[in-house]
């Protein structure tokens, strides 16, 4: 079978043209046993895209699922995984089959994709989350570690620094013989959970074509990062608008989709040419109780690629990349700080961590009296705005 290639046909027949042991993922968004009828327009309801999710029985839903599992098992590479996504209606029959068909001891994870919905439409809870069975073919499958930032409330000076158990079984810091904390290596940041809180898409989405159960790129993206490297080949049985193509796509993988809809296969197909993927502007603001950095000061720390640090008032942040096996602080001068209040801050922030290298961002025009009680080697980086005035006057002198 071609690959890079949208293909129109029920999937199972199709299967039969892949050959064994040559996938490296396996997503599928089957339909979810609802039902009912789906259908949804467009944005300007210039189209119309409508699927059927009505069965006889739960049984013939059932055994669509475990035929696709079957042959999924088959052309998967023993290093393959796949990623089956459902809701409540049915996710505990399809995890039962997942075990018969694939080993309930290659079950990975049951990730819960969790987002913000508002609705009053019906008595109980409000449904906010789905969830997506991850199973290997092998113990051999292939993993990617996924990170993400420390949340607002962790110290993050505080995990930098080595830890033992004393005598009484409590944990202290480590310390050399002079007394001076010892730094532990570096880190990466928090390996990704189970739970995952990627936006549903807005309404207004350009990324949104009108087709119903369209997911986000943004959440096939996270799925393909963990499983896959560029260059692997990805299917989907049941592609509809094509969300997992075009992520392959983006993420330099080889795809093929698979849907019975010819509707479904033309959108696919305009997608893929168009490739439109939109950015989500919400991947958690929690923990706002705990959050004090400003915007300006987050897009610093983001742009130097650093950890941002809560309720410290002498380091903001740390360089995600260690300089000679030690953390490197950062801070940014305040709009009330001079450079020498800024300077002094820091350098009391890391007294006894022994630091190899301390950043300070200036954020303001001013100059440096360097008349300190104290000796210090921090670096001065100017901020992005202040470089551009440095140019703007340069080339206006010229």
């Amino acid at each position: 079978m071609e690959i890079n290639k949208i293909i129109h046909g029920d999937c199972i027949e199709q299967f039969k043209q892949i050959h064994d042991n040559s996938i490296d993922l396996v997503y599928f968004d089957p339909p979810f046993f609802t039902q009912r009828k789906h259908s949804l327009s467009n944005r300007d309801n210039t189209k119309s895209y409508e699927f059927s999710d009505i069965y006889e029985s739960l049984e013939d839903y059932i055994l669509l699922i475990e035929s696709t599992l079957v042959h999924s098992k088959r052309v998967l590479k023993d290093t393959g995984s796949v990623f089956l996504h459902c809701d409540k209606t049915a996710s505990h029959n399809i995890r039962i089959v997942l075990d018969r068909v694939f080993g309930r001891e290659n079950f990975q994870n049951e990730i819960v994709w969790t987002y913000k919905r508002w609705s009053n439409s019906k008595k109980g809870l409000l449904n906010s989350h789905q969830i997506i069975f991850f199973y290997s073919k092998s113990d051999n499958f292939k993993f990617n570690t996924l990170y993400t930032d420390y949340s607002a409330t962790t110290n993050l000076d505080q995990i930098l620094q080595e830890r033992k158990r004393n005598k009484n079984g409590k944990s202290v810091y480590k310390k050399d013989i002079k007394g001076n904390i010892i730094i532990g290596k570096e880190k990466k940041g928090v390996p990704l959970s189970d739970v995952w809180e990627i936006p549903y898409l807005n309404p207004k989405a350009k990324e949104r074509t009108g087709y119903p159960t369209q997911k986000p790129v943004l959440l096939l993206n996270q799925i393909l990062n963990i499983a896959t490297n560029e260059g692997d080949l990805v299917l989907d049985p049941f592609c509809g608008s094509g969300t997992t193509c075009v992520s392959a796509k983006f993420l330099k993988r080889n795809y093929i989709g698979i849907d019975i809809s010819y509707d479904a296969v033309e959108l696919a197909k305009t997608r893929l040419e168009e490739m439109i993927i939109s950015e989500s502007n919400l991947l958690n603001k929690g923990a706002s109780d705990y959050l004090e950095k400003t915007d300006k000061e987050l897009a610093i720390l983001h742009n130097i690629n650093a950890f941002p640090v809560q309720r410290n008032s002498g380091i903001d942040g740390f360089l995600k990349e260690h300089c000679d096996g030690m953390p490197v602080p950062v801070k940014i001068q305040s709009e009330y700080e001079t450079l020498d209040d800024a300077i002094e801050k820091l350098e009391r922030a890391s007294r006894g961590k022994n630091y190899s290298m301390k950043i300070v961002v200036q954020t303001k025009e001013s100059s440096i009296s360097r008349l300190f009680s104290f000796q210090t080697d921090v670096e001065i980086v100017k901020s992005l705005e202040l470089q551009a005035k440095d140019l703007m006057r340069k080339t206006t002198k010229a």
